[in-house]
């Protein structure tokens, strides 16, 4: 459903003028007179989607309603500035809890990470109703001096990097969120890079929208994918292979970019991040999603991942 209404907005909202950067990638773009844009995101989360309430300590459920954004702004090599936060409370807290106190506790969440990153909570809005907790997230950060990273750079020939490892997400990790905000600047800063995003949906469907956005191809090299305990672990109770948890978990907050060769090469032999940066493929003229077979013939891939 998610993707069918993106593309109806994209048919049906006026384009921003270049070059300004408007609906279809991680972060809006916004030539900002006091030097260099801005960029914009916003992100919604609910209970009993991205979290449930009476299973989550409130403080997680804060830190992740922020964290999804500050990984958006990293998607676009961003550095987040500022951040308003609206939350929807539930008049009936389970439990017969306080919705004032679990408000606090769930800012308190926010403000934990938002020091961390040296974000301004800015503003937002409060309300109550007989639903579930939902939580809307607007975050504001500023490009580097090259410009804002977007989904629609990569060319055939680029390789495709991921830093740090995947899958097995919903053991922690999609509540704990690392935004990789530094190591995307840290990136950009030092290296040619062509086109990247966050893994949010899983690797094999965003990178599939990355090839998309780009109009090229992408092709993965399987055995290259670094895999997570956490998805070693959760194979176990599932039945599903590490590698399946790997590519279509998501939740990881991991970065997916491409960069010429050379860099690419450069990267991986300098390792400049605090986590790992592995090379796992290729972009290829051919339109969309591919997996490298031992002959290093191409066989389709589908997009696993998680559909809104």
């Amino acid at each position: 459903m998610e993707q069918r209404f993106v593309d109806w907005l994209r048919r049906h909202v006026p384009p921003v003028p270049p070059p300004a950067i408007g609906i279809g990638d991680d972060a809006a773009v916004l030539p900002w007179r006091a030097g260099g844009d801005i960029v914009l995101t916003t992100d919604t989360i609910t209970d009993k989607v991205d979290f449930v309430l009476a299973e989550t300590e409130p403080r997680l459920i804060g830190h992740k309603a922020l964290g999804v954004n500050l990984s958006d702004l990293a998607a676009m090599a961003a550095t987040p500035v500022a951040a308003l936060a609206s939350v929807v409370l539930p008049r009936a807290v389970s439990g017969g809890g306080d919705p004032c106190a679990l408000a606090m506790e769930i800012y308190s969440g926010m403000l934990a990470l938002a020091e961390q990153f040296q974000v301004a909570l800015v503003g937002g809005d409060t309300n109550s109703w007989e639903g579930s907790l939902v939580i809307s997230v607007t975050a504001i950060g500023r490009v580097t001096s090259r410009g804002p990273l977007t989904r629609s750079g990569a060319l055939p020939g680029d390789r495709v990097l991921v830093t740090g490892r995947l899958g097995g997400s919903l053991l922690g990790r999609h509540l704990a969120v690392e935004p990789r905000v530094r190591e995307a600047v840290l990136l950009a800063e030092r290296y040619e890079l062509h086109a990247g995003l966050d893994i949010s949906d899983g690797l094999a469907l965003d990178a599939s929208r990355l090839a998309g956005a780009s109009g090229c191809g992408i092709a993965l090299e399987l055995a290259a994918i670094p895999i997570s305990a956490a998805a070693e672990q959760l194979a176990r109770q599932t039945g599903k292979s590490p590698l399946e948890h790997a590519l279509g978990d998501g939740e990881d907050f991991e970065l997916l970019f491409t960069a010429p060769p050379d860099a690419a090469e450069q990267i991986v032999r300098d390792q400049p991040l605090s986590i790992s940066v592995t090379d796992v493929g290729q972009c290829i003229g051919t339109p969309g999603l591919w997996q490298v077979g031992d002959s290093g013939a191409l066989n389709p891939l589908a997009p696993t991942g998680y559909q809104h």
